[in-house]
């Protein structure tokens, strides 16, 4: 097969990896593979991949109607078999371009938190979770999947790397028990994770525990950041949280922490390192990977709204990072099971060999012309709708329609 994959945006995150390193995955499995997408930092590691690289411009609609047009110009000159679109944007350029223009079948993935309505039905979908999943079944979606973010488990070992180099480099010394955020500084589902892992180290350190935090990412809310940063370690006295910036390789990252604290594909690559893990998510919700609570995550996913077992906002994740600063036990005891839940369930291996049955299932299983006719019309009001909308709340300030979506 002839695979284009498209990612929505090329910043360093979670989406964006994922759609890299299972389109290196599915290469390996005999398959030719190339990458349309925008510049930005992911664009060298397709090149690292040896994977074929198209540059469509950073600044553009979204969607695109230039970009839907030069879809399916590639789709016709490169006799592309299957169009991979990763999130709503890419979908739809590649729905009203190559799956409606040329026939070429077009499969999506949607690893962010909602599906948008207008998504089309059509389209065969694969989510992150399992609460995804059967949502995006009720709304009518005539395929979906469930494909877990995946872990390079061959790459993400911490056998290969050492994490002293990177507590030497910031300063951290072995007695201190560091905690490791890697996270896009953005503002949508990332922000209040930041603020609040901030605030719970803060106070922490009060309390003469030997504890820092170390954030690794960039983008446009590290202002926002880099404030709470700073009212954290006046309030301790002493420099307990670092911002370390964006890292193309965080490996020796999570390598180096003793807690690991994220979600989604964040979350999963701090497990791949065998570290204990904290989820957080939105509406003050934290929660400490157990046993106990591993059914709710692998049902959810990585990531949580509203009050945990512990609470919420900071005083709930300063209790679940309490326990685990003040129990070397507790610690290496999660630590244990972490790396093998990784390699038996998110292993990168497993989740190409399942991305290369959905596209020949969408090869062999066309849609028919009727459900195609249906999908554009609903597809057509939502982009216009979702178009209309967005000047109207600038300016009258009203949030928009109740519908899920990003």
């Amino acid at each position: 097969m002839k695979i284009l994959v498209y990612p929505h945006v090329m910043e360093i995150g979670g989406s964006q990896l994922n759609a890299v390193q299972l389109a290196g995955a599915v290469r390996d499995l005999g398959h030719e593979v190339v990458v349309l997408s925008e510049p930005g930092p992911m664009v060298e590691r397709v090149k690292e991949l040896g994977l074929e690289h198209l540059e469509i411009p950073l600044t553009r609609g979204l969607p695109s109607a230039a970009v839907s047009d030069k879809l399916s110009r590639l789709v016709r000159k490169l006799r592309v078999d299957v169009v991979h679109g990763y999130e709503w944007s890419p979908v739809v350029e590649s729905f009203f371009g190559p799956a409606l223009r040329c026939g070429t079948p077009v499969i999506g993935t949607v690893m962010s938190m909602a599906v948008v309505w207008f998504f089309p039905r059509t389209v065969p979908l694969i989510v992150g979770t399992e609460e995804m999943r059967e949502a995006a079944v009720a709304a009518g979606h005539r395929r979906v999947t469930l494909l877990e973010p995946p872990v390079d488990t061959d790459k993400d070992d911490p056998s290969l790397e050492d994490g002293r180099r990177f507590r030497r480099e910031h300063g951290i010394g072995d007695e201190e028990v560091l905690i490791v955020m890697v996270s896009r500084l953005a503002s949508v589902l990332k922000l209040e994770g930041l603020l609040m892992a901030c605030q719970a180290v803060g106070e922490i350190a009060c309390s003469a525990r030997r504890v820092r935090l170390v954030i690794v990412g960039d983008g446009p809310v590290r202002d926002q950041v880099a404030a709470q940063a700073t009212r954290a370690n006046f309030s301790a006295g002493r420099q307990v949280v670092l911002l370390a910036g964006e890292m193309a390789d965080p490996r020796p990252a999570y390598a180096g922490a003793d807690i690991v604290i994220g979600m989604g594909g964040s979350a999963l690559r701090g497990l791949a390192f065998g570290k204990p893990l904290i989820v957080v998510g939105e509406d003050g919700f934290s929660e400490l990977l157990t046993p106990a609570t591993e059914p709710f995550f692998l049902q959810k996913g990585w990531y949580g709204k509203g009050p945990g077992s512990l609470g919420m906002g900071p005083p709930a994740l300063c209790v679940a990072l309490e326990r685990l600063i003040d129990s070397p036990e507790l610690r290496l005891r999660l630590s244990r099971s972490s790396r093998q839940l990784v390699i038996d369930r998110f292993s990168l291996r497993r989740a190409a060999q399942l991305q290369e049955q959905e596209y020949v299932a969408a090869i062999n299983e066309p849609a028919g012309t009727g459900a195609r006719a249906r999908d554009f019309a609903c597809t057509a009001v939502g982009l216009t709708t979702r178009l209309l909308w967005r000047p109207f709340v600038r300016l009258t300030g009203i949030s928009r329609p109740s519908y899920s979506g990003q």
